[in-house]
């Protein structure tokens, strides 16, 4: 539900336009957590505090909602998000160990972030590729039928586009 305030002292104009794309009530939290994420890519800390502020709801309850709810991230992803299916058919034909090989290669575990901000590895429930299992995405692009050694010239090709 639209709500058409002229300007929140204090905020910038970006996160003020996402804002006011929903009424400043407390059942607005999640559809301003979720617009905030899907432009920005996480909630950062201020935006934790404008989206309490706007809604008019403690900023306890906003980080309760945010924490709670696994689509939600309070950090910066990196520039290129992993997703490793964890899906039956992916499961069976060895996602584990092409999520142990990716934590490797990256040095970090689910759901965090390589030092240098490129990538960020994450584990989910299904992709809906279960044909090309095991399966990754890198951001919308999905690669299957995976192997340590595909994974590791993939890894190695968005490495090199970093370089050039």
């Amino acid at each position: 539900m639209p709500h058409s305030n002229s300007s929140i002292t204090g905020m910038s104009n970006e996160v003020d336009e996402l804002l006011h794309l929903f009424a400043p009530v407390p059942a607005s939290v999640i559809p301003l957590l979720q617009e905030i994420q899907a432009h920005y890519g996480y909630i950062s800390e201020t935006n934790l505090t404008r989206v309490a502020t706007y809604a008019h709801t403690p900023k306890s309850t906003v980080y309760s909602v945010a924490t709670f709810y696994s689509q939600f991230r309070l950090t910066r992803p990196g520039r290129y998000l992993i997703r490793i299916c964890q899906g039956t058919a992916c499961h069976v034909l060895g996602a584990n160990s092409i999520c142990e090989h990716l934590e490797e290669q990256l040095g970090v575990k689910v759901d965090e972030t390589t030092g240098d901000g490129l990538f960020t590895l994450e584990s989910v429930r299904c992709l809906g590729c279960c044909s090309l299992a095991p399966a990754m995405m890198i951001g919308d692009r999905t690669y299957g039928r995976l192997t340590r050694g595909r994974v590791d010239t993939i890894i190695g090709a968005y490495r090199n586009r970093e370089e050039e």
